[in-house]
C-alpha cells in the first residue's frame, strides 16, 4: 500500500513543489535547446496550425446525441480537441515565454471554465433524471472530468507566474471551477460507482483529484485531508489487483488503471519528498510487467476484453512504464518500453494528457533512451484471468505463437469469449479477437451483447447446439489445466458452462503449441446427454487477411506482410463455409483492414459426443 490516511498530514511538500516538473520560469529545463527537438518541432508545428483556426465549442446538441441516437464521438470529438489544442498551447507557453502564447493559453483556460460540463454526455447521469442536457447544479465527476482538472493543475503549475502576470484572476477562476466540479463532488458524495466496483475508473480518477489537490488546495488542512481520501481510493484499487498482475480489461486498459495508479504513487513519492507512495506490494511488481507479457510481436498485443490488438505507438504513454519499471528495477519491463523509443520520433503526444507529456520531455532517462530488444517472454501464465501466451523461442516473435484464454463472462469490459484463441504468425495475429468497435450508447447498455464483436459467435469459439455463450460470471471455464512444461505447452479446459445448452455435459478444449512441428494443434472434444433435434453445432476461428478456404483446409494470407498460414483439420471431411464480415468501423479497419472472416466448420455429423482436431502453421 502507498500509505495509510494517518500518515499523509504534515507529509506534503507545498503546493509550488509537489509536481515533479521544473516550471516554466526554469529556463535551464524549457529553453527549446534543452528540450528533444523533434518533439518541440511537432508540437510547435500542430500548435501554429491551430491558431489559424477558431477554438472549437461543443454545443448542446452534440451533447444530447448520446440520448438521442446514441452518438458520442461528436462531442467527444470536439472537447478532446480543444483539450489538445490547449494543451500543446501550454507547452508552446513554458518553452517561448511569448505573451501571444501565454494568451492562447488563458483562452483554452477560460473557454474549460466556461464549458457547461467536464463530463462526458456517455456518463452523465442527467439523462437518468430526464434531461437531454447536464445539469450544472450537480457536477458528475467521470473520467474526463478528472482529466481537465488535472490538466488545469499542470497548467498552473507550469505558468502560474505567467498567468498572474498576463491576467490576474484566472487562476482564482481555475480553482473555483475545479473545486465546484471535481473536489467538492469527490468528499461529498461517495455512492460513486467507481468506488462500489473498483476498475480502471478508480485509478484514474484518483491519480488526477490527486494532482488537482496538490496543486490548487491552498489550505493545508484540507489538502491534507482530500489527499488522504485519494489515498484510501488508491489503496483500495491496489488491494484489487491479483498477485500475478494481470488485468482483466486487458492491455489497452492497463494504461488507464494500474499505470494511473503507478503514476500517482511515483506523484506521492515526489510529493511527500519520498515519505508516501512507496511500491511495497508484489501485485505491483508483477502489474509493471503486464504489458510486456501481453505483447505478440511489435506493435499486436493479446487483446482479450474491449482492446485493440494493435495501437499506435505514439499514443501510448511509454515513458509512465519506462519510470515505473526503473522504480522497481524490472529490466524487461524497461527494455519493453525503451523498444518504443525512437530517438527521432516524440518522446511523447498531447493525446496521452498535459501531465504525462511534461513528465515525458522532462524525463531525462526516457528522452535518451535508446531502443533495445522486446523481452518476448518464452510462456506466461496468469492464473487470476485463466490466461497463457506460449512462443516458440524468448526473445523473438518468430515462428507460431499461442495464447488461450479461460476465465467467466462477467469480466470488466466483458466479451463472451470463454476460450477463445488467438494464434499469430511472426508476431501478427492471424486467428484473431476482433477487438471492439467505436463505443455508442449501447456499448454499456444493457444491449451490449447485441453488438456482434461481443458475441462468442464472433470469436474463436465453438456454437453448440446453435447456443451461443452467455453473459454473466456464471458462465466460465472449468478444470483449467495449464502446462508450461516441455516442447508442446498449453492451455486444457472445459468451455461447456459457458453455453446455457441443455444436456451438455463437457466440452474440452486442449489447445497446445508445438514447438518441434512448429504449430498450433487443439482438440475439442464433447460429450452431451442426448442430441438436441438436429440443432447444428460448429468451430468459429476468425480470421485476418486473405482467406481461400478448401475441403479440410483453408490459407490465409496475414495481415501486415506476416506471410501465409495454413488451417486444417481432422476428420477433413468435416464441411466448412466462410462468412466474411466487412469492417466500416474505423477502430476495428484501423486495425485488421476492410473485413474480417469467420470460417466455419460444421462438426454437427459428429455426434452429441465427440472429438475433432484443428492446426494452425506456416504454410509451405
Amino acid at each position: 500500500m502507498p500509505t495509510t490516511p494517518s500518515g499523509v498530514r504534515g507529509q506534503l511538500l507545498p503546493c509550488a513543489e509537489a509536481l515533479a516538473v521544473p516550471r516554466a520560469g526554469d529556463r535551464s529545463v524549457w529553453s527549446a535547446q534543452s528540450l528533444h527537438a523533434p518533439t518541440i518541432r511537432a508540437l510547435a508545428d500542430r500548435a501554429a496550425a491551430d491558431r489559424a483556426k477558431p477554438w472549437p465549442i461543443p454545443l448542446a446538441g452534440g451533447f444530447a446525441r448520446y440520448v438521442r441516437d446514441g452518438d458520442r464521438a461528436e462531442y467527444e470529438d470536439v472537447v478532446f480537441t480543444r483539450e489538445h489544442r490547449l494543451t500543446r498551447a501550454a507547452v508552446m507557453a513554458a518553452v517561448t515565454l511569448d505573451q501571444a502564447w501565454i494568451d492562447e493559453v488563458v483562452d483554452g483556460v477560460a473557454l474549460l471554465c466556461e464549458q457547461s460540463t467536464w463530463c462526458l454526455p456517455a456518463h452523465d447521469d442527467c439523462f437518468a433524471r430526464g434531461g437531454a442536457v447536464t445539469d450544472v447544479t450537480r457536477p458528475f465527476l467521470d473520467l474526463r472530468a478528472g482529466d481537465v482538472a488535472a490538466q488545469l493543475a499542470w497548467i498552473d503549475h507550469l505558468l502560474g507566474e505567467q498567468l498572474d502576470e498576463r491576467a490576474p484572476g484566472i487562476r482564482a477562476r481555475i480553482r473555483y471551477e475545479v473545486d465546484r466540479r471535481v473536489l467538492t463532488p469527490f468528499v461529498t458524495r461517495r455512492d460513486w460507482h467507481w468506488l462500489q466496483d473498483v476498475h480502471n475508473w478508480s485509478a484514474w480518477i484518483h491519480s488526477n483529484v490527486l494532482v488537482a489537490a496538490l496543486v490548487l488546495i491552498d489550505e493545508p488542512e484540507v489538502r491534507d485531508e482530500v489527499v488522504e481520501t485519494v489515498v484510501a481510493g488508491l489503496d483500495q484499487y491496489i488491494a484489487s489487483i491479483p498477485a500475478d498482475g494481470a488485468i482483466d480489461e486487458g492491455f489497452m486498459y492497463w494504461w488507464q488503471g494500474a499505470c494511473r495508479a503507478l503514476e500517482a504513487l511515483d506523484l506521492l513519492h515526489h510529493a511527500s519528498g519520498g515519505a508516501l507512495g512507496a511500491i511495497t506490494s508484489e501485485s505491483l511488481r508483477q502489474v509493471i510487467a503486464f504489458p510486456h507479457r501481453m505483447q505478440l510481436g511489435g506493435d499486436w498485443y493479446l487483446n482479450f476484453a474491449d482492446g485493440a490488438a494493435r495501437l499506435p505507438s505514439g499514443e501510448l504513454p511509454w515513458c509512465a512504464l519506462h519510470q515505473a519499471a526503473r522504480r522497481v528495477g524490472d529490466a524487461k519491463a524497461q527494455a519493453h518500453a525503451a523498444t518504443h523509443r525512437q530517438g527521432d520520433a516524440p518522446v511523447a503526444r498531447e493525446e496521452q494528457g498535459l501531465g504525462r507529456l511534461l513528465r515525458a520531455l522532462t524525463d531525462r532517462e526516457w528522452v535518451e533512451a535508446a531502443t533495445t530488444d522486446a523481452p518476448l517472454p518464452r510462456e506466461v501464465w496468469l492464473p487470476s484471468t485463466q490466461v497463457l501466451l506460449v512462443r516458440e523461442k524468448a526473445g523473438t516473435a518468430n515462428g507460431i505463437t499461442l495464447a488461450v484464454k479461460g476465465g467467466h463472462n462477467g469480466e470488466h469490459h466483458n466479451h463472451n469469449d470463454v476460450g477463445g484463441i488467438v494464434v499469430a504468425l511472426d508476431g501478427v495475429p492471424v486467428v484473431v479477437d476482433p477487438g471492439r468497435p467505436t463505443y455508442t450508447a449501447q456499448t454499456f447498455s444493457p444491449d451490449r451483447y447485441k453488438i456482434w464483436t461481443m458475441q462468442s459467435s464472433w470469436h474463436s469459439v465453438p456454437e453448440i447446439r446453435a447456443t451461443p455463450q452467455a453473459a454473466g460470471a456464471q458462465y466460465a471455464a472449468r478444470d483449467v489445466t495449464p502446462n508450461l512444461e516441455g516442447d508442446e505447452p498449453g492451455l486444457a479446459l472445459d468451455i461447456a458452462a459457458a453455453y446455457p445448452a441443455p444436456g451438455l455435459v463437457r466440452w474440452r478444449r486442449d489447445a497446445r503449441l508445438d514447438r518441434r512441428s512448429h504449430r498450433v494443434r487443439v482438440t475439442e472434444t464433447w460429450e452431451a446427454l442426448h442430441d438436441e433435434g438436429g440443432a447444428q453445432t460448429f468451430i468459429h476461428l476468425m480470421l485476418a487477411g486473405d482467406v481461400a478456404p478448401g475441403e479440410g483446409r483453408a490459407l490465409v494470407e496475414a495481415v501486415d506482410g506476416a506471410g501465409r498460414a495454413s488451417i486444417s483439420w481432422d476428420p477433413p471431411q468435416a464441411p466448412a463455409a466462410v462468412t466474411v464480415r466487412e469492417l466500416d468501423d474505423p477502430w476495428l479497419a484501423d486495425v485488421w483492414g476492410k473485413r474480417l472472416t469467420r470460417l466455419e466448420i460444421d462438426v454437427t455429423a459428429l455426434g452429441s459426443s465427440g472429438t475433432f482436431t484443428w492446426r494452425v502453421e506456416r504454410a509451405a
